[in-house]
């Protein structure tokens, strides 16, 4: 997905493959570059898979510390199965999930 651009930085002056002026120490070494628009689509997609794991964080300690009441189990999973739908769908951060009335 990201394309670098492999480029020779100068660790004395910090010319990058243009003339900058040089106070005489110039040495080359090599780095990579990325394109800004890629770097932030990397980003963005990051924050989303973030954003994600969080809900599905939250959804896992209401699984983890839910009892239900006696005789109300089977709706207590389908809260969390609609919860779990709506976190995998839709990434949201965890305090956007709707608080379903549990046990």
């Amino acid at each position: 997905m990201t394309d670098y651009v492999t480029a020779w930085q100068c660790i004395g002056c910090g010319r990058i493959e243009a003339p900058q002026p040089c106070i005489g120490v110039c040495r080359d070494r090599k780095v990579r570059f990325a394109y800004a628009d890629e770097h932030e689509e990397v980003l963005a997609l990051a924050r989303r898979a973030e954003q994600q794991s969080e809900a599905l964080k939250t959804l896992v300690r209401k699984l983890a510390f839910t009892t239900p009441r006696d005789g109300e189990w089977e709706q207590c999973f389908r809260a969390l199965q609609r919860e779990a739908r709506l976190a995998m769908t839709a990434p949201r951060s965890a305090q956007e999930l709707p608080s379903t009335a549990i046990g």
